[in-house]
């Protein structure tokens, strides 16, 4: 059998199987037309289509799953929509097969002479498919590239601003568009996949060109392909969906953003140090880029709503989150306890290493994210620990409680403060010229010490977010 998995073979009980989906229109049936036994929707004027991308997507996801092109590396699969309209079937995909979601910058490019016409297509990273030149110059095809690279870029800029790229080295990536009309777009998505050190590559459309489909399954970048609809005379792919509107990059970042959410997965345990039981908060994002553990800062905990608000943030950019109460409600009683972070740095030395030997560290990097005392237990701890420790960010800390081992620190640090709390940027503007690690002092403009002004905390997100990326991607994982 071709390695084209078409819908009449994956489904021999096609009417039977669309009912099988949860929120299934029960107007979904087999298409009359006999084109490929597709499953399709019809309209009152006899034409045929899906009744929307996201349930195209879902009878998509459905088939795949039976198809049997995932059963090769089943737990390692990873869903990747070509923005910005193929992000929305990939979204459904994506939850019908349990895997998680990312969206690829592609970006046609268009001939200089009529821009709709595709002679090739880019994306990220250097990713470039030129099908033919069709008689232009060799400066002519470089301004289209110039000219589509720049889109790419941009529109990857924005899905990535604040959600981390999946990885997909070794995984099974399946690429899906919501149609196939002339294949330039999913062969440069292919190359991409494979560039990224993919181990299968596999491309899933509800549509797509019968000829298309066919060099697109040729192609040897692709393992796999499929399509549920495979018409010669395909048209377009707009005329296959009842409503086929235009996705924004609003549109696919949210997207994006509630698939993040989902494939979260949480757990509360507790942390035993000596005699004492730490509650602890767990949350680890599919293909996690590292681990944070948040210390907390004097009169707050695990529940502190600003670092919550903060670890969500990271989860969504593709990190794993520790959140842990330092100390037990009765030893919080006596106020001495609360400022005395060599207590609090004992603590956080105790979770890392916990975390360090538990199956859920995967062997990842260890960064910590400290708050007010918690920043100075954090310094504390990343002194003590030394390079197993990959970054350290303090919001609004007090560094000058750990001010005789701050040299001691390896592990980059960033020291965020508010403009407004002038003791405390002092004190931090003391501490950076006594650090002897890589680190920056990053200064919130207007914002007071809790970070409680509209758009302040999200900014103390986004700059952790970025160093942790930063860290994560370019320092080799720790190891006890």
């Amino acid at each position: 059998m071709s390695r084209t998995q078409y819908a009449r073979a994956a489904l021999p009980n096609a009417q039977l199987r669309i009912r099988e989906i949860p929120d299934a229109d029960t107007a979904v049936l087999v298409d009359r037309s006999g084109v490929s036994g597709a499953l399709v929707t019809e309209d009152a004027a006899g034409l045929t289509g899906f009744r929307n991308r996201c349930a195209a997507g879902r009878l998509l996801g459905r088939t795949l799953a039976d198809s049997g092109a995932l059963d090769a590396n089943p737990d390692d699969v990873v869903v990747v929509g070509l923005a910005r309209g193929g992000v929305e079937v990939a979204a459904a995909v994506a939850e019908e097969v349990g895997a998680p979601l990312d969206a690829l910058a592609v970006r046609k490019v268009g001939h200089p002479w009529q821009p709709e016409y595709g002679i090739g297509a880019v994306a990220p990273d250097g990713v470039l498919f030129i099908r033919a030149s069709d008689g232009l110059t060799d400066a002519e095809v470089t301004q289209a590239v110039r000219a589509a690279e720049e889109k790419a870029a941009a529109l990857d800029a924005t899905l990535h601003a604040r959600i981390a790229r999946v990885p997909v080295a070794g995984a099974t990536c399946v690429l899906v568009d919501d149609g196939l009309a002339t294949g330039g777009t999913m062969i440069a998505a292919a190359r991409w996949a494979r560039s990224q050190g993919a181990g299968r590559v596999v491309v899933a459309v509800p549509v797509g060109a019968a000829l298309t489909l066919q060099a697109v399954e040729q192609d040897p970048d692709v393992d796999s392909a499929l399509s549920l609809l495979t018409p010669f005379d395909f048209g377009a792919v707009g005329i296959w969906y009842a409503d086929f509107h235009q996705l924004s990059d609003e549109d696919a970042v949210a997207l994006l953003t509630a698939a993040r959410d989902r494939e979260v997965t949480t757990r509360t345990t507790e942390i035993a140090v000596g005699d004492v039981r730490l509650t602890a908060d767990l949350a680890i994002p599919a293909r996690p880029l590292g681990w944070v553990v948040f210390a907390h800062g004097s009169g707050s905990s695990r529940e502190s709503p600003r670092n919550v608000r903060v670890a969500t943030a990271l989860n969504r950019a593709g990190m794993a989150t520790l959140l842990f109460d330092l100390l037990t409600h009765e030893e919080e009683l006596d106020r001495a306890n609360v400022f005395d972070v060599e207590l609090l740095a004992s603590r956080l030395i105790a979770a890392t290493r916990w975390l360090a030997s538990s199956p859920d560290a995967h062997d990842l990097p260890i960064a910590y994210f400290g708050a007010s005392t918690g920043a100075a237990a954090a310094l504390l701890a990343a002194a003590e620990l030394g390079e197993r420790i990959s970054a350290v960010v303090s919001r609004g800390g007090r560094p000058d409680l750990a001010w005789e081992r701050l040299a001691d620190v390896k592990a980059p640090t960033l020291l965020i403060v508010g403009g407004a709390d002038t003791i405390v940027l002092e004190l931090n503007g003391d501490a950076a010229a006594r650090l002897m690690c890589p680190h920056r002092l990053a200064v919130v403009s207007d914002a007071t010490h809790l970070f409680e002004e509209p758009g302040a905390l999200e900014e103390v997100a986004s700059l952790a977010s970025d160093w942790f990326t930063e860290q994560f991607t370019t320092i080799p994982p720790r190891s006890e």
